[in-house]
This record gives C-alpha cells, sequence and structure tokens, in this order.
C-alpha cells in the first residue's frame, strides 16, 4: 500500500523513549544496570495520516508530569516531512525492580534531572 503498518508506530515511540532519556542524561541501559526495568503497562495511539515508506518522521517526546511514584507517561506527537501532524498518543510505563518485578519509585536521580529541566 506504499504507506508504513500501523504497528511499527508502536517501535517509534519505543526509540523516542530511549531517546529522551539519552537527552537527560539518564540513557535506559543505565537505568536497566542500576536493575530498574520500565515495561510499557498501556500505549494509545490516534492516527490522523499515514506515513509512507521513506518518509523521514520527527516525533516531539514530553511528559504529561515529573513522576514521583512508580509510573511515568509519555506524551507523543509524530509529524512527517511537511510538518503535518499524523498521529498522537501516549504510553505509561512502570518502574520495576529487575530482580523481584515489583513496582518500585521513579529514581530520585530522574526527578532531580527532570526538575532540572523544567526550571530552565
Amino acid at each position: 500500500m506504499g504507506v508504513v503498518y500501523h504497528g511499527n508506530y508502536a517501535a517509534y515511540c519505543e526509540v523516542a523513549r530511549v531517546e529522551f532519556f539519552r537527552q537527560i542524561g539518564l540513557p535506559y541501559k543505565d537505568l536497566e544496570e542500576r536493575g530498574i526495568m520500565l515495561p510499557v503497562t498501556e500505549l494509545n495511539l490516534k492516527f490522523f495520516k499515514p506515513a509512507v515508506y521513506d518518509e523521514l518522521l520527527r516525533i516531539e517526546t514530553s511528559l504529561t508530569e515529573i513522576p514521583t511514584g512508580a509510573r511515568i507517561k509519555f506524551i507523543y506527537k509524530i509529524y512527517n516531512e511537511k510538518n503535518e501532524l499524523i498521529t498522537e498518543g501516549y504510553s505509561e510505563l512502570a518502574f520495576i525492580d529487575k530482580n523481584t518485578r515489583r513496582p518500585v519509585r521513579c529514581p530520585e536521580e530522574m526527578t532531580e534531572k527532570l526538575n532540572q529541566l523544567k526550571n530552565q
């Protein structure tokens, strides 16, 4: 059909989340090495227009709020090369202890970095 399969958008959001963590100075790999996993507990996407093959996309990633508990919610806006909003949505993830598989609070270091960014 010449358009991107809808299931690929979940992977695009994952890449955007990983890059978000990298840009705030907390690479996802570091979180895992500290024993914290972030499984997706909810994903919602709304499609307005399809992306076409070989088209460059831009994904704006933001948080609804700075997490204080065991959950974090990301907002996504995906734009095509014409700067048209083609998809928007959100995902919610849980902070989970790698060994016990139990929820844990958001790492204090992450909260501090997010508060610093908010205040800039």
